[in-house]
């Protein structure tokens, strides 16, 4: 299995999230999931908004297009991102894909 899946142009993301880290970025694949470490610490769902905000850059939308669809209090989450307009190196464009 990948991090990731297409769902039309929607992305749908398998995360792992590492809190209180000294950089927030995104790592790497971690087993079958994208490893994004954040600084906050896990509490008040603030490592979920933080998430959201990163993917908001590195994505280029909206922190609204971007759903927590589960592990709201979990380290390993998925998320659906709404029509992403940029793409990391780790992640290949629907359009790319050859069949």
């Amino acid at each position: 299995m990948t991090f990731y899946h297409w769902e039309g142009e929607d992305l749908v993301l398998f995360v792992h999230v590492q809190p209180r880290a000294s950089r927030a970025g995104i790592v790497g694949v971690h087993g079958d999931k994208l490893k994004v470490k954040i600084t906050s610490a896990p509490v008040d769902g603030q490592a979920n908004a933080d998430v959201c905000k990163l993917f908001s850059k590195v994505f280029g939308v909206a922190k609204s297009r971007i759903v927590l669809r589960s592990g709201h209090t979990s380290r390993d989450k998925c998320f659906c991102i709404k029509s992403p307009k940029n793409l990391p190196d780790l992640i290949a464009s629907p359009m790319r894909i050859s069949r």
